[in-house]
């Protein structure tokens, strides 16, 4: 008979970083957050399990730690991201425990692996959630690796310890982002149908390795199928391109998602990339064509320095002249906003180039930089200044201030350049390759429609 777990109560000090992080997170970092399937999340004290897919480095545990706030989370995370003594404080007292890989800290480091093994193993006796991430590290694109087993010998250790009598539950779950690499964008939490391993119980006693790799093919399969997966890495480019830019926005429309919605656009991108992968299987000659020409269409945007939606918006020179006078207007505003603001945009960069060699983590960088320097320096020391030297009210009013002007500077900057775009659009020594690619264009649009129907 089960048995009723109580997890650990988190401390004072947790629930404040969590609210720390969220607002930075939250509020700064990301444009809108969506959660999928946060009912299929087992209640707390059920001793859970969370497997995910792994694309963005801290960003993905933090936004799940984030969101299931309700309940004691752990993190097993790759062992490197400790090596800072303040990042290896903060992390730990947010539940992340440190995964050695022989590839990184060597042979001599993967003995250590066994604490983090048994720290893992007592949360999910104590009731707590473990999120794990079985591909052993990041993926750089967006498709899912092979799956390491060590997530289920942690659960059924765990079960194994609690005499098999409490049921430990494996939740696949998968990270969407709509763009890796930049602040004010969306990501996507979904969560699939929790596996219960106690119907394995009996069988595992008997071949563990086999039961095991069983239970692994199912969680892996949900994961795919959940998020979204090229296997056509070889024109994974092209594919990328195409479902980012125009053809995606049209193919959603077609197909009735809301191309501006995440999770809609999630279904549509499945849908798309299916599509484009079965029709090289039949067509791959015409494909192949359609992917060269892809691949010259992005390079050549690229050279230009413009993009794509600049062919779907088809601005004029009207259309330059009333960016270039909207931002002369709204400049007033973006200089009051970036002297407070400024360094959250400067800080990171300045680091990034030297310290960074991964461009995974830029995200991940971006937010620990703001998190532990940038915020401190531009919003905590200011408002706790303002409130001795002025008052709690000037003090309030630079706090919710603050937000909203990071926001309008960040707007600012992406209509500067989207201005700068327009202007190189609409340029006349740039009218005849402007309009050799718009029909380039329009002929890839037309195969890939009489190929995908």
């Amino acid at each position: 008979m089960e048995k009723q777990l109580t997890p650990r109560d988190h401390s004072l000090f947790l629930k404040a970083f969590r609210t720390y992080l969220q607002y930075v997170n939250s509020w700064l970092y990301f444009r809108k957050e969506h959660i999928v399937g946060l009912e299929n999340v087992p209640a707390n004290g059920t001793p859970v399990v969370v497997v995910s897919n792994h694309q963005n480095c801290l960003n993905d545990p933090l936004c799940v730690c984030l969101k299931l706030t309700d309940r004691r989370m752990n993190f097993l995370a790759r062992a490197n991201v400790f090596n800072n003594p303040i990042f290896n404080k903060a992390l730990r007292a947010l539940g992340l425990l440190p995964a050695y890989r022989m590839s990184h800290e060597g042979y001599s480091a993967i003995t250590k692996n066994q604490q983090t093994m048994d720290a893992a193993g007592q949360a999910l006796q104590d009731g707590e959630t473990v999120m794990l991430y079985p591909e052993g590290g990041h993926q750089d694109k967006r498709w899912l690796g092979t799956f390491k087993i060590g997530y289920l010998r942690i659960a059924f250790d765990a079960a194994e310890k609690m005499d098999f009598k409490q049921d430990v539950m494996i939740l696949p779950s998968c990270n969407h982002y709509s763009n890796y690499f930049h602040a004010r964008t969306d990501m996507l939490i979904k969560f699939g149908t929790p596996i219960s391993l106690k119907p394995y119980y009996e069988r595992y006693q008997e071949a563990p390795r086999e039961t095991m790799m069983e239970i692994n093919k199912i969680v892996h399969t949900a994961i795919r199928e959940m998020m979204l997966h090229v296997d056509d890495l070889e024109h994974y480019d092209q594919i990328d391109f195409l479902r980012e830019t125009g053809y995606g926005r049209r193919y959603a429309i077609a197909n009735g998602f809301k191309f501006n919605y995440l999770p809609s656009r999630l279904l549509s991108d499945q849908k798309l990339v299916a599509a484009m992968q079965e029709a090289y299987k039949e067509n791959p000659e015409e494909m192949e064509k359609v992917y060269k020409d892809t691949a010259y269409l992005a390079d050549e945007l690229k050279k230009l320095k413009i993009r794509d939606w600049l062919f779907i918006r088809k601005p004029g020179v009207g259309s330059a002249m009333l960016r270039g006078l909207g931002l002369l207007l709204l400049l007033p505003l973006f200089l009051i906003s970036i002297i407070p603001t400024g360094l959250l945009f400067i800080i990171p960069k300045i680091f990034l180039k030297k310290l960074i060699k991964d461009h995974m983590f830029n995200s991940s960088f971006h937010i620990g930089v703001s998190v532990f320097i940038s915020v401190p320096i531009c919003l905590i020391i200011p408002v706790v200044l303002l409130w001795i030297f002025a008052g709690f009210w000037w003090a309030l009013g630079y706090f919710v201030a603050f937000p909203v002007m990071f926001i309008l500077v960040w707007n600012y900057l992406r209509l500067f350049w989207k201005f700068i775009g327009t202007c190189i659009f609409v340029k006349k020594s740039n009218r005849a390759k402007i309009n050799e690619l718009k029909e380039l264009r329009a002929s890839i649009y037309q195969r890939l429609d009489n190929m995908l129907k």
